[in-house]
């Protein structure tokens, strides 16, 4: 009931040097024709699982290595006619963020600085250092002065560094944390453990998510529902998934059931998230969120239930908190709706600039600049902490396809509430066909 979608047997993955992605095709169009065989020829299909974690989908190298065996997810891809419905509009003229822009993907890349993308293993692990103090520091200053003008405090700050380990075993699912996938999976492990993520069956559809950013069908992360599929939901599931607060406490249930109209589990290696050779994988990031859960549960028993929900147990729903808001406001809510595609309207690079920056204040470098969403989308590999030059260097080649991240009016982030809300009150669903679509609602006529 949670709007995140499952692994499809086909994704569309851009190659790193192809000027084929992205197309170089004029920015403007007539509404409501078919592309022609240039545009078709913007995507590649591959299954699922041909590439590693540290390329994520990208396969830089293994251009030049022996292929693997191609294995297949048991899901079915969609087909969709192409059918594309009036686009929107922007304030600046004739602009349309929704037409293929002029550049490519390769000429994006091009316009980064080469020193963005080496990754320093100390320096990620000094992160790691950083945050993992803080974490022990906040619990025994908290526990020492135990009165109830410091819990909330605690709670609050807590919660947050709760996420920031979060961001950092997302890094190390993305290869992005070092060059060593050992060391990747066992700083993963530690992070998402202690939060009770399964890190490689997260880290698996996470990477299905940045392959098909964009897609309606096929993406992996709150993407839209049908509006077939919303009028069959009952009057709870609508109010759960689209009611504020209760949508922002989705994640734990999500990594356990899955969305709306579709099964399985990020705990079971046989759902069809994943391939017959991650078994090993899934099964041992459940091992060790297994002994994580019994960790708290000797930690419960040793020093009482009262302690641990104090110490743990809030501050990890509000670690969920930020995980949900922050992943819902990359992708939904700017001034001006996004499209989402189907079919061969959708490629890699017009996913990637679908989503959406966002500035947290004094937030921005607790949570590792996760903010920077749009570089971080093309090109997962760049470490975090050279995502807001790599944004900078880009921003001249994408122009009016960037979208300027509305700043804070302060350290904190209030502005972002109202984003939030305007968001869940209209975009409830995108129509069954059409190939670029936008979010609707009941309330407001649709043109």
């Amino acid at each position: 009931m949670w709007g995140l979608s499952i692994t499809q047997a086909g994704v569309l993955i851009p190659g790193s040097r192809s000027s084929k992605f992205g197309g170089n095709v004029s920015p403007f169009r007539s509404k409501n024709v078919l592309r022609s065989a240039t545009l078709r020829q913007q995507q590649a299909v591959r299954p699922v699982g041909l590439f590693s974690s540290s390329e994520d989908g990208f396969g830089f190298l293994k251009r030049f290595q022996k292929r693997k065996p191609l294995e297949k997810a048991n899901v079915a891809v969609p087909t969709r006619p192409l059918v594309v419905p009036e686009e929107e509009k922007g304030d600046d003229g004739d602009f349309d963020a929704s037409a293929p822009p002029p550049f490519t993907l390769s000429s994006i890349r091009a316009a980064i600085p080469k020193h963005c993308w080496e990754k320093n293993v100390w320096k990620s692990m000094s992160y790691v250092a950083r945050d993992v103090a803080i974490v022990f520091g906040l619990a025994a200053g908290a526990a020492y002065l135990n009165n109830w003008f410091v819990w909330p405090l605690y709670w609050l700050a807590q919660g947050t560094m709760f996420w920031a380990l979060f961001v950092l075993g997302h890094d190390c699912g993305h290869g992005s944390f070092s060059n060593n996938k050992a060391l990747n999976d066992f700083v993963g492990h530690i992070a998402h453990s202690s939060i009770l993520v399964p890190y490689h069956g997260w880290r698996i559809s996470h990477r299905t998510h940045h392959q098909n950013h964009g897609h309606v069908e096929n993406d992996e992360s709150w993407h839209p529902m049908t509006e077939s599929l919303y009028r069959e939901l009952d009057f709870a599931s609508k109010f759960g998934r689209l009611s504020l607060p209760w949508a922002m406490f989705a994640y734990p249930f999500y990594l356990w059931g899955r969305s709306p109209g579709k099964k399985g589990s990020h705990y079971n290696p046989n759902s069809d998230l994943f391939v017959p050779s991650e078994k090993n994988d899934v099964l041992t990031s459940t091992a060790w969120w297994t002994a994580m859960v019994a960790l708290l549960l000797g930690l419960t028993v040793a020093v009482g239930p009262m302690w641990m929900l104090k110490l743990y147990v809030v501050p990890y729903w509000v670690n969920v908190v930020w995980l949900d808001v922050v992943t819902y406001l990359h992708h939904h809510g700017y001034d001006k709706k996004v499209p989402w595609y189907r079919g061969e309207e959708w490629n890699y690079m017009r996913g990637g600039l679908s989503t959406i920056d966002r500035d947290y204040g004094v937030f921005n470098n607790i949570h590792h600049d996760i903010g920077t969403h749009v570089v971080h989308h093309l090109f997962p590999q760049i470490p975090h902490y050279n995502l807001i030059e790599a944004t900078e260097a880009i921003k001249p080649v994408l122009g009016k396809h960037y979208r300027e991240p509305a700043k804070s009016p302060g350290p904190f982030p209030f502005h972002l509430f109202s984003a939030l809300a305007k968001s869940f009150a209209e975009d409830r669903y995108v129509k069954d066909e059409g190939d670029v679509v936008f979010y609707q609602n009941d309330r407001v006529k649709q043109q």
